[in-house]
């Protein structure tokens, strides 16, 4: 076939371009403006237009869009003209998985680890993640596969979509509840008939929804019970969490963390049910190529001033990297933590705002609070200076990172530079690029 998308940059409609060139479909593609993902998809033969031009609209079997491209967009438009089936992201999935055999990983949090340490145990399977595995340093592993690894989104109700073989879940905490209608039966209604959807199931039973699930046939994972004897430690500096899960033996997986070691077991449990109990010790092999995934407890920098990046923008993610960052910290002492927090849409703080003021409690030494990352949202008032006041937080405008240092501004006044510290950042929004001096 040929596939044109439109807002080929942004990472979920990158990796489905990037995963059905790899299975042989003629892939073109155009975005407001070149982008990492574009770069790539131009190195490999894919003809990218920057900017949007109806042009782009020839012969093309299919026109699958970004979720943010509006129906005046001038490609939508001639497509239109041209009689050209036009798709969402959200309604290709359905199209393009359709045949797949699907290992299909949603939650609110751990997903993205969870699908690339998958993808880790199983390289001859296809992959499409929501963000890039340090293993093959993309968010797509382009194996010509019937079988696929796929990071499935809850955000938008798209994990329906995605024709689930395995559903694998982690957890199923409130999230993005502007798509259910603010409505709790709405959302664990979804989550159920997606976990129905699937033929196999795989479900972490310390979350109480997937806990209530017991007439549904699954294989449960039972944390405080099933993982026992969790040990941290550097390995050549690199954080490494060792565990026993249950009569299987011991298992050391990159990363700090009792969830490390959860989305560990999510994925070992999978794979040992898929390929039997023999073949553990290739189990156990391939989980050492896992190395983490970008933005997620990604270290930047290390040395008496350590910066730490990572994408936790709700409070239970904070709290679990505060986690990670104290067993950092103790195994390779700093002089103080400083937490660097990017608010990410104003709905959300407002929804976990009492969380989101205790998250910080005991997880760092200084706090610094810069703007909220509206991501489309109408700006709101909220008063964090008093909110936080406890913490006596820094507020900045944004920072720049340059000699391993940070530095804070609000405006164009350098209010103060970070060093001597083990820095972490939190956020989703572009605190990413301005602690890796992009921005």
């Amino acid at each position: 076939m040929k596939i044109h998308f439109i807002g080929i940059g942004g990472i979920g409609i990158s990796g489905l371009a990037k995963y059905l060139h790899a299975q042989g479909a003629e892939i073109s593609g155009s975005d407001i403006s070149e982008g990492n993902a574009t770069k790539y998809l131009k190195s490999h033969g894919v003809t990218i237009t920057i900017p949007h031009n109806a042009n782009c609209i020839a012969n093309q079997d299919l026109i699958i869009h970004s979720a943010i491209i509006k129906p005046s967009n001038v490609e939508v438009q001639e497509a239109h003209k041209k009689g050209i089936k036009v798709l969402s992201r959200k309604e290709a999935l359905a199209f393009i998985l359709k045949e797949k055999r699907v290992f299909s990983v949603c939650g609110a949090h751990g997903k993205s680890t969870t699908s690339a340490i998958l993808s880790a145990i199983f390289p001859q399977y296809g992959a499409i993640i929501g963000a890039d595995s340090k293993e093959f340093g993309s968010n797509v592993r382009e194996a010509k596969s019937e079988t696929i690894i796929f990071e499935a989104d809850e955000s938008d109700k798209s994990f329906l979509n995605s024709n689930p073989y395995y559903a694998i879940v982690p957890n199923a905490e409130p999230e993005h509840m502007e798509s259910y209608n603010h409505n709790l039966d709405e959302f664990y209604g979804a989550y159920k008939d997606f976990i129905l959807k699937a033929k196999k199931r795989v479900l972490n039973t310390s979350d109480a929804f997937l806990h209530s699930l017991a007439d549904i046939e699954a294989i449960r994972l039972n944390p405080k019970t099933d993982i026992k004897n969790i040990h941290f430690e550097l390995n050549d500096d690199e954080p490494c969490t060792s565990f026993e899960l249950k009569h299987y033996g011991e298992f050391r997986i990159w990363g700090f963390g009792e969830h490390m070691a959860e989305n560990a077991s999510l994925a070992i449990l999978c794979a040992i049910d898929e390929l039997g109990e023999a073949q553990l010790p290739a189990i156990k092999q391939n989980l050492q190529h896992f190395k983490g995934i970008k933005k997620r407890f990604d270290i930047l920098s290390k040395g008496d001033t350590t910066i730490i990046d990572d994408y936790a923008h709700h409070p239970t993610e904070i709290l679990a990297t505060l986690k990670s960052v104290a067993i950092y910290n103790n195994l390779k002492p700093h002089k103080k933590i400083i937490a660097i927090w990017q608010p990410h849409k104003y709905s959300r703080v407002l929804d976990n705002l009492e969380s989101f003021v205790n998250c910080f409690e005991n997880g760092c030494d200084e706090l610094v609070i810069l703007p909220v990352w509206r991501a489309g949202e109408e700006h709101i008032g909220i008063d964090f200076a008093k909110l936080f006041a406890r913490y006596n937080p820094t507020f900045a405008t944004h920072l720049k990172a340059k000699d391993g240092k940070i530095y804070l501004y609000e405006n164009e006044v350098l209010l103060k530079i970070l060093e001597n510290a083990l820095i972490i950042g939190l956020g989703a929004g572009d605190i990413t690029y301005q602690l890796r001096g992009e921005k």
